[in-house]
């Protein structure tokens, strides 16, 4: 991609992301001059500046003489020009003590949201793992009183699902025994997917007994419930936003439309939702304006790490204008990922 750029190209350009990232104005040939001083004139910037804009990676607004960077601008940028600053021990320290001690997923991937939004300014952003894709482990159940039971799923990724379970009447202890034996011999190994799509077939003709056969027909009936896990998250949609209000403060929404296109966007967890979920297990990923494949998001970059709890992989990150510090946001997503896959463990 920066192979049609020779050194003074990427010289100005550079400039010119940074100048423009810095002041949110239109980078002149003058003001890179000074901010930068390159070994060049301003005349012979303007002439590469204006070179650049043929080749698509610049272009100047109505008649002003600045030049903005184009989304192919900063895709060169991140690709080949970033250099990565290392996270400040207090900003490091800030993240771990926004995290908190907190050990359950949902509360772990707020406060990370949060707490990149600050430190950012942009919009925190995360997404639990797929739980459909967590192998079961073992079952166990207990006796809870004398018309519940609570079943237990502990799955590898080291989560565990608790749920009761209603019984007409109270059941011999050895037939809720053999219950248990029964899902733990041919329902562990398998991913809850698997569970809910095949349970019928591998519990039929499982025990003789007239108890331990209501048992499992209730198992049968109640699987979509009993073996689904909800996703962290939001109100369950598995999207967790942090303050969408420092977004809302940069100039690129100033205008009614601007911030109504951003409030649309936060307010559509669907969209969020389809957008990380294509990032899990990515591990590092920046997509930038027209690169989304949703029109609605290309006013906006997506900056995500992958993080790991066993097998399952989550996403966390920011979302902001693409005039955005890439190379200080890349690096604060990538320190908090490893932050939060080390407190999930």
């Amino acid at each position: 991609m920066t192979a049609s750029l020779n050194e003074r190209e990427r010289q100005v350009l550079e400039a010119v992301i940074e100048t423009y990232v810095e002041t949110a104005e239109p980078a002149g040939s003058r003001t890179v001059s000074k901010r930068f001083g390159l070994s060049l004139s301003p005349a012979s910037i303007r002439n590469t500046m204006s070179d650049l804009e043929e080749k698509g990676y610049l272009y100047h607004p109505h008649t002003s003489a600045g030049r903005i960077p184009t989304d192919l601008a900063y895709r060169v940028y991140v690709n080949s020009l970033m250099r990565l600053p290392p996270v400040s021990a207090s900003e490091s320290h800030q993240i771990r003590e926004g995290l908190g001690d907190h050990n359950a997923m949902d509360q772990i991937l707020e406060r990370a949201a949060q707490v990149l939004g600050v430190l950012t300014k942009e919009l925190g952003v995360a997404v639990g793992p797929r739980l459909d894709a967590a192998v079961l482990e073992r079952v166990e159940l207990l006796q809870a009183s004398s018309e519940r039971l609570l079943l237990v799923l502990t799955l590898k990724s080291g989560m565990v699902r608790s749920i009761f379970v209603e019984v007409p009447a109270r059941l011999a202890p050895e037939a809720v025994a053999q219950v248990g034996a029964v899902l733990n011999e041919r329902l562990a190994g398998l991913t809850l997917r698997e569970i809910r799509g095949t349970l019928p077939e591998r519990l039929r003709d499982a025990t003789p007994d007239p108890d331990s056969s209501e048992l499992l027909n209730i198992f049968i009936q109640e699987a979509d419930e009993l073996f689904d896990m909800p996703t962290a998250g939001n109100a369950g949609v598995g999207v967790v936003l942090g303050s969408a209000q420092l977004l809302a403060g940069q100039p690129e929404f100033a205008t009614k439309e601007r911030l109504q296109g951003l409030m649309e966007v936060t307010e559509r967890r669907d969209l969020l939702r389809e957008a990380l979920a294509q990032r899990l297990g990515q591990g590092l990923t920046i997509t930038i304006g027209t690169e989304h494949q949703d029109p609605k998001l290309a006013p906006f970059t997506l900056v995500t790490a992958s993080y790991r709890l066993g097998a399952l992989a989550g996403v966390i990150g920011v979302m902001g204008p693409t005039r955005m510090p890439y190379d200080k946001i890349v690096a604060l997503v990538d320190h908090t990922s490893r932050l939060v896959g080390e407190l999930l463990e």
